[in-house]
């Protein structure tokens, strides 16, 4: 969670998707000030334009001294040299202009990881080892999901500790793609919110056969709207220090949920299938992560249902979306006959080309030291190479705008 100083209470609505994750708005020094001393999880303070730029330079030296971790970014309408300076001298970690939202994202994913690396820790205590990999697409129906609890399975099956994370609140189909009856769910998170830890966690997880811990979504859809961003944020910094990886399966939008788990993503996973919709929102996606200043180096893109018979390639996409394809995932109706059976076909069929691919996402791109699993060898995948196609050649919608 973020504060927002700023004297006019609408600001928020300026620039909340652009600090990202939930933003606590206040007045006034003295509430920033109580805001920081009963929330030991605030990270970042965004001063508005129309703060004074001492009182802004007070609060940044104050944090310098009693909570290091704590970065301040100054909004300013017109930042000079001397405004510069000054924020030098006391400790600001960044002056930006207030009409520039992007790099305001910016400044504010730096101030992020300098704040995660100075705090050392996560809201449990513990060091943070593990891998948050958060798997996205802004288009329903592609099969995020699956491709979610196949890789949260499988990385289990590897001896690794694993939790699956079912964000999407009000429709998670988690639960029944695993075939588990949980009794309990991220809304019984909701009581240990400021004080989530270890044992808070695990009493709320669901365990698989496979060794895979899940978090899943409520029963109810109305239950989600009492879920605040805030206690997404805090689980996830306490589950990196109880698991290997982290997997986030989402919803189709940018929600405030979404958001705090991108802060904290070491490898996102953004998935589309072989149709001009899905390429048309992954370009969109692509570049909102840019606008909010999300590395580039941390995206997988992944090509779900692959088939060549659809009429697209990949150099087509690739053009389109200015990102390569790391992985295709070839279509086969095996794939929603192992849903409805409640297992994951990358350990019921190994040799499964579906089953190969979704290892190789896993070896290649999301376990870190590239290791592989000795009792499921990789092997070649469906991966279509053809020559690079310009944009005139992949007939892909253009941007509004776009020459």
């Amino acid at each position: 969670m973020a504060i927002l100083w700023d004297a006019d209470p609408t600001a928020v609505q300026t620039y909340r998707f652009a600090i990202g994750g939930q933003v606590r708005p206040v007045t006034t020094g003295q509430l920033v000030t109580r805001a920081l001393a009963s929330d030991g999880h605030e990270l970042l303070v965004v001063v508005g334009p129309d703060i004074d730029t001492q009182s802004a330079c007070d609060l940044a030296a104050q944090m310098r001294l009693q909570r290091p971790e704590v970065g301040v970014v100054l909004l300013s309408r017109r930042p000079a040299v001397t405004i510069l300076a000054q924020a030098l001298r006391c400790g600001i970690r960044e002056v930006v202009s207030a009409d520039d939202l992007t790099a305001l994202a910016a400044a504010c994913r730096r101030s992020l990881e300098l704040s995660l690396a100075l705090a050392g820790t996560d809201a449990g205590g513990g060091i943070r080892t593990g891998r948050v990999v958060t798997v996205f697409s802004a288009k329903g129906g592609v099969g995020k999901t699956t491709i979610a609890t196949n890789l949260g399975v499988y990385l289990a099956s590897t001896g690794s500790r694993v939790l699956l994370v079912d964000l999407d609140l009000a429709f998670g189909d988690v639960a029944i793609s695993l075939q588990l009856a949980p009794s309990r769910s991220s809304s019984d998170l909701v009581a240990k919110s400021g004080q989530l830890d270890a044992q808070a966690l695990a009493s709320a997880v669901t365990r698989h056969d496979s060794g895979l811990d899940t978090l899943c979504a409520p029963e109810r859809p109305t239950d989600a709207d009492g879920i605040p961003p805030s206690t997404t944020a805090q689980l996830l910094r306490v589950a990196q220090a109880m698991y290997d990886f982290v997997i986030v399966d989402t919803p189709p939008a940018f929600t405030d949920h979404v958001l705090a788990a991108f802060d904290v993503t070491d490898v996102s996973i953004l998935i589309a299938t072989m149709d001009i919709p899905a390429v048309k929102n992954l370009r969109l996606v692509l570049d909102t992560l840019d606008q909010l200043g999300f590395p580039r180096q941390s995206r997988v893109v992944v090509l779900n249902r692959f088939d060549v018979k659809a009429g697209l390639k990949t150099a087509h996409i690739e053009a389109a979306t200015q990102q390569p394809v790391a992985v295709c995932i070839p279509n086969s109706l095996d794939v929603p006959a192992s849903i409805n059976r409640g297992v994951a076909i990358v350990v019921e069929d190994p040799s499964h080309p579906v089953s190969v691919a979704l290892r190789a996402l896993a070896n290649d791109h999301i376990r870190a030291d590239g290791a592989t699993d000795a009792t499921n060898p990789p092997a070649s995948g469906p991966r279509e190479t053809p020559p690079r196609a310009t944009r005139r050649e992949a007939r892909l919608p253009r941007r509004r705008g776009e020459r």
